[in-house]
């Protein structure tokens, strides 16, 4: 796999800059299509809200996922449902004309385990909820529909070939649900992605996230009574506790910027009596792939190793694990503009007042006026997070921007997030979203030119022999990765 290369990316920055000119929307089309999703956008604050308080966990997505399909569905699309194997998953398509560009939205409607927050500037959790929209997918989710719908109509109005698809994408957090729509196909014909995600700033940078592998280990024993007969059995937690031990020393000798991290998802039910079982789950997290595939398989050494030195065994199920970011300079340029020519919505009194006292809260403090500037554009620096929108990068053209749906220095997968996304506050940054994604979207289907950089950009920045292989091999979808296995 290549590194995006920074010479390369500028000659393509402005190549795509001057053909992007040339394509740009006449000033009534920009504002029928901002109109348009002004239009829709207690709808989309509707949709966004009802997915939060559902909070539904990776491939368990039910009611989120009939619910963006139904406003498709009501808008004109049609829609194929369960696709790559995933029941929450689906591909909403509207085609006009015979010829035209294939354009791809995405949209995620996943929430996170334990992160259940009441939308109150204060730490108040839900009592019984299992989950929290905390990287604000709910608002993800309803935002690109929105956008969907907006290029829908105006391709309609201005008589626009083409076929417009929105991927109904489940299971980001850890379950890589893109990864199988890659691997089935479904990205094939298209000719250019775009995405966005919620955060606390405005922006079109283009990181390099980073790949990761994410997997369970499994310890097996032999269960007994702790105190009358702790001789008979062979604690499985015992070995996740050695493994543990065994990676944190391995941490000083792998490579500058790998990331490992684990919790205990399953220690056993009662101290009286020895685990006959025990789990850990995993992520290991480089931006080169490869590095990735090696520490991982010296962490699985590590769970070997702890199982011998115990006792037990253990089997290891490879969750997740998705590719690293290839940013495009010349789709930015465009996402870039197109950002900067919307205008938000003022906050309320009572947003302004829920987003001073969250703020209170925050390690990190941000002037409040920063969540309605835009941040100056950079392509390929590393990022801190991972996306399997990354292995659709490496299959086609990709861009993508995040907005303010979070108050200024707010962390993602933090109890603040999920305040702020099931708030009023935070469907501003949906519709500035929403407002990009149609602009952008538009105005690539009346740009072949641009179109045409974006893949020979794409084409030079993977380099003639990249063969796309999924970091999680040949399994099926890990749709029970949410539970845990005995």
């Amino acid at each position: 796999m290549k590194r995006v290369g920074m010479m390369g990316a500028l000659a393509a920055l402005m190549m795509g800059a001057g053909a992007a000119q040339a394509g740009e929307l006449p000033a009534n089309e920009q504002a029928a299509l901002q109109a348009s999703v002004d239009a829709d956008a207690k709808q989309l604050s509707d949709t966004a809200l009802k997915i939060w308080q559902w909070a539904e966990v990776g491939y368990q997505e039910n009611q989120s996922s009939a619910l963006l399909q139904s406003r498709l569905k009501a808008a004109g699309f049609t829609i194929d449902k369960g696709v790559a194997g995933m029941p929450t998953a689906f591909v909403a398509r509207y085609k006009r004309g015979n010829g035209g560009p294939v354009i791809g939205l995405i949209a995620e409607y996943d929430a996170l385990p334990g992160l259940a927050q009441k939308a109150e500037p204060v730490h108040a959790p839900i009592a019984g909820q299992i989950a929290g929209h905390a990287c604000g997918h709910n608002v993800f989710g309803a935002a690109s529909v929105t956008a969907a719908i907006a290029v829908k109509q105006w391709m309609d109005a201005n008589k626009v070939d083409g076929e417009l698809r929105l991927y109904g994408s489940p299971a980001e957090e850890g379950g890589s649900g893109k990864v199988y729509l890659v691997r089935a196909g479904l990205f094939n014909d298209v000719d250019i992605v775009l995405h966005w995600h919620p955060g606390s700033g405005n922006g079109a940078s283009q990181a390099r996230s980073l790949a990761n592998i994410s997997g369970k280990f499994r310890f097996k024993g032999v269960s007994a009574h702790a105190a009358a007969a702790p001789s008979r059995g062979l604690s499985a937690l015992d070995g996740v506790e050695v493994m543990n031990v065994a990676v944190n020393y391995l941490r000083e000798h792998i490579p500058d910027g790998t990331r490992i991290h684990y919790v205990v998802t399953d220690g056993g039910k009662a101290p009286n009596v020895v685990p006959d079982f025990a789990e850990s789950y995993y992520y290991v997290r480089h931006v080169d792939p490869q590095i990735v595939k090696d520490v991982m398989a010296r962490v699985q050494k590590a769970a070997e190793g702890a199982a011998l030195a115990t006792g037990t065994s253990v089997t290891f199920e490879a969750t997740g694990g998705v590719y690293s970011m290839l940013p495009n300079a010349t789709l930015a340029t465009v996402m870039d503009r197109n950002l900067r020519k919307v205008k938000w919505e003022p906050f309320t009194p009572a947003e302004i007042a829920f987003a001073e006292n969250l703020q209170k809260t925050l390690t990190v403090k941000k002037p409040l006026s920063s969540a309605t500037e835009v941040e100056k554009m950079v392509i390929g620096e590393a990022g801190g997070g991972s996306t399997d929108v990354a292995d659709i990068s490496w299959t086609v053209p990709t861009v993508g921007l995040g907005t303010a749906v979070w108050v200024p220095g707010t962390a993602a997968h933090s109890w603040q997030a999920v305040a702020a996304s099931g708030n009023s506050y935070g469907m501003k940054g949906g519709v500035v979203a929403a407002k990009t994604l149609a602009l952008t979207t538009a105005e690539l289907f009346r740009s072949p030119d641009v179109i045409a950089a974006a893949k020979a950009e794409f084409q030079k920045e993977r380099g003639p022999d990249f063969k796309y292989e999924a970091m999680v091999g040949n399994r099926q979808p890990p749709l029970d990765y949410r539970k845990t296995k005995e």
